[in-house]
């Protein structure tokens, strides 16, 4: 594969950031100073400083093709918007779909150059839904030992008892990425996030197909996740029933 890469930090212009939120400058910046413990202390001194390095994780972006084609209306456009998963990109863990659909969405990229558009990976530091790898894991840990099994009825009520929340993931800003590269249509979405896809549309980029995993990439112990995410709103043609919610799929615990 011959790759350009990319690499973007977040700076946030907090005038136009509080804006953007329909918050006043000054609330915005006291609630960062205190949910960042108190560590930017020029947030709440410092008004004459407009610019915030936020300590969130940047993108890496992966281009397949003729970079040079993006912006332009007539370049067909194939993407995968990926969210960190250590375990599961590196080391191959398949308690999840992470690796094999971004495998998958790497070929869609692929093949979209090689019809003379551009294929754009952007990978995202955004490790456990932003909550974490320990977290993460954690998560993992209470979902095999919970009572019952691991099922798709509880799978986003063990991140909830763990971390306090569901996802920590801020995808209102995650299309600035887009508006960057000039890029206002996709013509190949290779996500099934409803997330992911109502922040781009509400943002004026258009998603003319979505591409879900096939069923036959995805891993046994995934199943549970996957089921999960279909019930609470992931582009899916079915959507599993109570049944297959409540009944446990995943390894146990010595399995």
């Amino acid at each position: 594969m011959k790759v350009t890469k990319a690499a973007i930090e977040p700076v946030w212009w907090l005038p136009g950031i509080a804006e953007r939120f329909g918050v006043k400058e000054v609330d915005l910046r006291r609630t960062l100073f205190e949910q960042t413990g108190g560590m930017y202390t020029e947030l709440v001194t410092r008004p004459d400083l407009e610019l915030f390095l936020p300590p969130i994780g940047g993108s890496t972006i992966y281009f397949f093709g003729d970079v040079s084609k993006l912006g332009k209306p007539e370049t067909r456009i194939a993407c995968r918007l990926h969210d960190e998963c250590n375990g599961s990109d590196v080391f191959g863990s398949d308690i999840c779909t992470c690796r094999p659909y971004l495998a998958h969405g790497i070929e869609i990229c692929i093949e979209m150059a090689q019809k003379g558009g551009v294929g754009v990976v952007i990978y995202n530091r955004k490790e456990g839904r932003a909550l974490g790898e320990v977290t993460k894991f954690l998560v993992y840990n209470a979902r095999k030992r919970q009572v019952g099994g691991d099922s798709a009825a509880q799978y986003f009520n063990r991140t909830e008892c763990v971390a306090g929340v569901q996802d920590m993931r801020l995808q209102e800003l995650m299309p600035d990425v887009f508006h960057w590269l000039g890029i206002a249509r996709i013509d190949r979405f290779a996500s099934m996030s409803n997330m992911k896809s109502d922040a781009l549309r509400e943002q004026g980029i258009e998603i003319v197909e979505q591409v879900a995993i096939p069923d036959e990439l995805i891993p046994a112990d995934a199943q549970v996740e996957m089921d999960a995410k279909k019930a609470a709103g992931y582009f899916t043609s079915t959507k599993p029933g109570t049944t297959d919610l409540v009944k446990p799929k995943g390894r146990g615990l010595n399995e």
